[in-house]
């Protein structure tokens, strides 16, 4: 079975990359993914399969139906957003759209998530089970995994997977984890409000930027001695906002910005730690604030079991020494952790970095390539997953 979906795949190759081309040179920003979500819709009903448009937005689902009786269902997801970056690859098929690039891989997240339905369709008859193929919108903005619930996209749901893209590690190769993969990544909102006053008289103020820089300095200053190293804790401020004038104090200042944790304890108490700190440095100096505290998406969890049947199948695929068991999570943060909260799953991470070039740039970046070979590494790693997913015990 394992050679029948790598003929299939190998023979789809072409099209799969003209497929990545044409989503690559039209992204479309989070939550105006209508092209992209026509295109796909176009595909999976071309292969046969059930599709359902509209889903959490500009969503799509699309459900295989496999020929026997088993009444698990595994759901696979891929997402479909570009990112608010120009590009700067100067590849034939770069952004045509000014400002907008598929700069985190999601153009081959998608294309993969066609790639494995097409080859699935065609072996329809080896599958006891259904498959859905849930096609996401608005991940950047962490959004899109809660409006493809609400409409039902986990429903009936036993299982699902899922993939990323990951530069540093090369083509050909995939790396999994055990457990924690990202972190949770919470918002952080704190208002500083001060007395304003004359720039050349600080004593008759309260000088509301000068405390801000104090309560900022003591956050990162307090993670270091009050936090378990163990656990690892990141708080950043991305936006300050205050003043009206260089000779006039300012009496409010707004600090926005991230937090990032990955154990569930640690992060249940970080809102009351953080108001602790801000109320003491304001309390020293007169001020009075506010602390806005916004749970974002959690931490992906990966599932043991799933993830063991993930890298035993990409080893048969691929050979143990192009699979990797990655030693750390990151503190990037995936709403496919909203998905996580309705069944087990497990996402793995999909080398597509040039085995010849001394850097290849990271996510995010207007310079960031994939080599396209990475695409057929992870259509045959997730069909042959599912393949395996009902012959053996998980």
């Amino acid at each position: 079975m394992l050679t029948r979906i790598k003929d299939l795949a190998t023979k789809l190759a072409p099209r799969l990359i003209e497929i990545r081309r044409h989503i690559h040179s039209h992204p479309e920003l989070s939550g105006q993914e209508y092209q992209t979500s026509a295109f796909v819709s176009g595909v999976l009903s071309s292969s046969g399969l059930h599709v359902q448009e509209g889903v959490g937005k500009t969503g799509v689902i699309g459900e295989l139906q496999g020929t026997g009786k088993d009444e698990r269902l595994l759901a696979i997801r891929t997402d479909m957003d570009a990112l608010p970056i120009v590009e700067r690859t100067a590849l034939e098929f770069a952004s045509r759209s000014q400002g907008i690039m598929h700069a985190c891989g999601h153009d081959v997240h998608t294309t993969v998530g066609l790639g494995t339905a097409m080859v699935l369709s065609q072996m329809a008859e080896e599958l006891p089970g259904r498959v859905r193929f849930l096609f996401q919108a608005a991940e950047e903005i962490a959004q899109g995994a809660s409006w493809m619930v609400n409409d039902g996209a986990m429903d009936e749901v036993s299982n699902i997977l899922s993939l990323h893209v990951f530069p540093s590690i090369p083509a050909g190769s995939i790396g999994v984890r055990y457990g924690a993969l990202t972190a949770a990544a919470d918002d952080l909102e704190i208002i500083i409000i001060g007395e304003s006053g004359h720039g050349a008289r600080p004593h008759e103020a309260i000088d509301a930027i000068w405390i801000a820089s104090q309560v900022i300095t003591t956050l990162q200053q307090a993670i270091s001695r009050t936090q378990n190293p163990l656990r690892p804790v990141v708080l950043s401020i991305g936006k300050i906002e205050g003043g009206r004038a260089p000779n006039v104090i300012a009496d409010k200042v707004q600090l926005l910005g991230t937090v990032r944790s990955l154990h569930p304890e640690t992060r249940a108490n970080l809102p009351n730690w953080i108001e602790k700190i801000v109320a003491n440095v304001c309390n020293s100096y007169g001020a009075k604030y506010q602390v806005n505290y916004r749970q974002g998406v959690p931490s992906v969890q990966n599932d043991y079991f799933l993830t063991q049947l993930l890298q035993s199948s990409a080893e048969e695929a691929w050979g143990s020494d192009r699979v990797q068991v990655l030693p750390e999570p990151s503190l990037g943060a995936e709403d496919f952790s909203v998905y996580l909260e309705k069944a087990p799953g497990s996402m793995f991470r999909l080398g597509v970095g040039f085995r010849d070039r001394v850097l290849n740039y990271p996510l995010h970046h207007p310079l960031f390539e994939v080599d396209e070979s990475a695409i057929i590494t992870g259509v045959v790693t997730m069909a042959y997953t599912v393949y395996k997913y009902w012959h053996q015990n998980c």
